[in-house]
């Protein structure tokens, strides 16, 4: 069932997504060769509790990070590491953050130092997908209109999107009705109601979209070792178009 989300509840996950969005504004300060992911997770944690936040994935079954951290062909679900950052590495750092009860989700994905060409054009389509899928997210359309703007224009430039991992709705849980696709017909899925609160979360793959996913059970990579790169919000359906949650 698809939870329709108070003007008030709308607010603190405002709230809950501002402190995501100062946390990757701390991440992209911090990112150059050298950085570890999991130092990048320690920032992370010790942000949200000093905001009075909850970093919510931290036992999420059984999950013991703040955030995720997937890098280069790792799709997501990335465990944070002493792995150190190189240069030309692409990292995407996904984190929720808990604030009164209610959640707000992002992911972004960072270059490392100088990267290549390749690689810069693949964030550059993913971040724009994202908004393509957002551009949908309006009062009367579908979620599949969402999905299907998103799949078009990837596609059309010759990039994958990954099928196995999905966006979701989000609120007093970190992963609620209903399911967002990044792919698929339009005019399919549950119709947009002013009130609803989902991610948007595309995962753009260099080479094919099919994945595997490592025997820790969690960590997501391309099977054909190509780069993945993911850009994620949390948005608000309004009456006056989607309201991004998870921004300064």
């Amino acid at each position: 069932m698809i939870e329709i989300k108070s003007q008030s509840e709308i607010d603190v996950m405002r709230e809950a997504g501002r402190i995501v969005a100062q946390c990757h504004e701390g991440i992209a300060k911090m990112i150059k060769p050298g950085i570890t992911t999991m130092e990048i997770n320690e920032f992370v944690h010790e942000y949200m509790k000093s905001k009075n936040a909850i970093p919510a994935q931290i036992g999420y079954h059984g999950y013991e990070y703040a955030t995720c951290a997937s890098v280069n062909d790792v799709v997501c679900h990335g465990f944070p590491s002493k792995y150190k950052l190189k240069e030309g590495d692409i990292v995407t750092i996904d984190m929720v953050a808990t604030l009164d009860g209610l959640n707000a989700d992002s992911a972004w994905s960072y270059g490392v130092g100088q990267i290549s060409d390749e690689a810069k054009k693949l964030m550059e389509v993913t971040h724009e997908s994202l908004f393509k899928g957002i551009e949908q997210a309006i009062v009367g359309n579908r979620i599949g209109d969402c999905s299907h703007a998103i799949q078009k224009y990837a596609e059309s430039l010759g990039y994958s999107v990954v099928r196995d991992f999905i966006g979701h709705g989000i609120g007093r849980s970190m992963h609620e009705d209903p399911q967002v696709p990044h792919y698929g017909p339009p005019g399919r899925g549950p119709r947009l109601r002013e009130g609803m609160c989902f991610t948007i979360e595309p995962m753009i793959n260099i080479g094919k979209y099919h994945v595997k996913v490592d025997a820790d059970g969690w960590t997501a990579r391309t099977v054909d070792g190509s780069l993945s790169c993911q850009y994620e919000h949390t948005i608000a359906i309004t009456k006056d178009g989607p309201q991004i949650l998870t921004v300064l």
